[in-house]
């Protein structure tokens, strides 16, 4: 075997090698809908951190996640979801006369679309390795408030939202609570 075709086999593990390490760390996604205005638009292209809440590391409020949902999509696939952590295992959720409270205290969402939440919730108590979730335009979000989705067991998250690809224009670090 030439020199040169050695070069070109290294190359190539090097590259599939370090693509799998990047895949089990990061997965691309992008948003589709309007649920998730005006924090994301639909088509943004978006990096998650799969690896966030391994070990003892949980789900925070405010954190903005993804995980699976039993929702099907046109082809009968369960759907991916993209929402915001409202309230993590513990916490008493209240939804009721357009505003949120959690624990008894009204929650301050300065991210919100419309600044008001449709529907009436609970009181319920986020059982044990479940979180509550709600989208950020709540007029056109299915979340946490309806039976379709509900609680989001820990273990379906598939992980964090970190980054922001495209637009270009809005190109960074995913804080929580951003």
């Amino acid at each position: 075997m030439s020199e040169n075709a050695r070069e070109w086999i290294k190359a190539l593990a090097s590259a599939a090698v370090a693509a799998f390490i990047v895949v089990q760390f990061v997965m691309p996604t992008t948003v589709s809908g309007k649920s998730m205005e005006p924090t994301f638009e639909d088509k943004d292209y978006l990096l998650i951190n799969r690896q966030a809440y391994l070990g003892n590391r949980t789900p925070q409020r405010g954190d903005v996640i993804v995980f699976d949902s039993h929702l099907k999509d046109e082809q009968g696939r369960e759907k991916k979801l993209i929402k915001r952590v409202i309230a993590a295992a513990g916490d008493k959720v209240l939804v009721q006369d357009g505003k949120v409270y959690i624990n008894g205290k009204e929650l301050k969402e300065s991210y919100l679309k419309e600044g008001y939440t449709s529907g009436d919730v609970g009181p319920v108590t986020v059982p044990e390795g479940r979180v509550f979730c709600m989208g950020d335009n709540r007029l056109h979000s299915t979340d946490s408030r309806y039976l379709e989705v509900g609680f989001i067991d820990e273990e379906e998250i598939v992980g964090k939202v970190i980054f922001r690809l495209y637009p270009f224009d809005k190109f960074g670090k995913i804080g929580s609570s951003q």
